[in-house]
């Protein structure tokens, strides 16, 4: 299976870096219903962190979410995949570091990384792969007046 940026092949500790230079920073706080008993963040907040980036995100970049499904238009998550590096404590704050690495009319890839606020440690780096479709579900272009707004710095 072909992963991007072959992520489960690369066996270092290099962070995922983006071919784009601009990148947004969001700071969380892990919450009580984000951890086991022995306050440790589930390791499925990490996808939630990375929604809320993504979110973040387009709101910063002047395309949040609701105006691009308002005009019928979605981002469907075809791929994710999160490499944990180091846990996540209830109550710890931390960075999600969002960038857009790739964008067609027919597909995106968002990047993140988890950094811990204090000393901006890496705690875990992944992606998600995301398809426009319509409100049918059917795979289709993003209208020229939102792509164009992804693709400006």
């Amino acid at each position: 299976m072909k992963n991007y940026k072959n992520f489960k092949k690369s066996g270092n500790n290099t962070p995922l870096t983006s071919p784009f230079t601009n990148f947004v920073e969001t700071v969380e706080r892990v919450r009580y219903s984000e951890v086991d008993q022995m306050g440790v963040a589930h390791n499925v907040s990490y996808f939630e962190w990375f929604e809320i980036g993504r979110t973040d995100f387009c709101r910063k970049k002047a395309i949040p979410y609701g105006e691009i499904e308002e005009k019928g238009y979605y981002f469907v998550v075809a791929e994710a995949f999160c490499r944990y590096r180091k846990p996540l404590h209830y109550d710890e704050e931390f960075i999600i570091r969002t960038s857009l690495d790739e964008i067609t009319n027919k597909k995106a890839i968002f990047s993140y990384q988890l950094l811990k606020k204090d000393d901006k440690s890496l705690i875990a780096e992944g992606y998600t792969v995301h398809v426009v479709t319509n409100s049918k579900g059917e795979v289709t272009s993003l209208p020229p007046e939102i792509f164009e707004k992804f693709i400006k710095d």
